[in-house]
């Protein structure tokens, strides 16, 4: 798909900071994060909601999805994450993607309210990428 933002990044035409990336899915920072380290995982080729998602790589991209979680405390110094997926309703770009937040304990999170923090600049969020593609980098699969 040629307008889709996420295809876009994907493809490598789209400037983003990317934690993973392999023929399954590509990881990379929310531009709009609701903590600092929020990762978006998405699956490599366009699909619009997880029911359009092929049997096939349900397992594949949820394996992207439970390696970023488990780095995250250690990487970022958090106590846990929350993991979301929107199907249509707020599905801001319309490509499947699975958000891996990292939390802490009285971070402010409530519910579905979910307060944005930006990065101070793109050195701070080419940082917190690192930080997270080292922690993968030092603990494979």
């Amino acid at each position: 798909m040629t307008d889709c933002l996420f295809c876009g990044i994907a493809a490598g035409d789209v400037p983003a900071h990317i934690v993973l990336a392999d023929s399954v899915a590509v990881c990379f920072l929310d531009a709009r994060p609701v903590f600092k380290g929020h990762v978006l995982v998405l699956p490599r080729q366009h699909y619009v909601t997880l029911a359009d998602l092929p049997e096939d790589l349900v397992g594949p991209l949820f394996s992207r999805v439970r390696r970023i979680s488990a780095v995250l405390p250690a990487a970022l110094g958090a106590q846990g994450s929350f993991v979301a997926l929107n199907n249509t309703v707020s599905q801001s770009v319309p490509h499947l993607h699975v958000h891996v937040v990292p939390r802490t304990r009285g971070d402010g999170l409530r519910g579905f309210f979910w307060p944005r923090h930006k990065y101070a600049d793109d050195t701070e969020a080419a940082e917190y990428a690192a930080r997270i593609r080292d922690r993968l980098a030092a603990q494979p699969g």
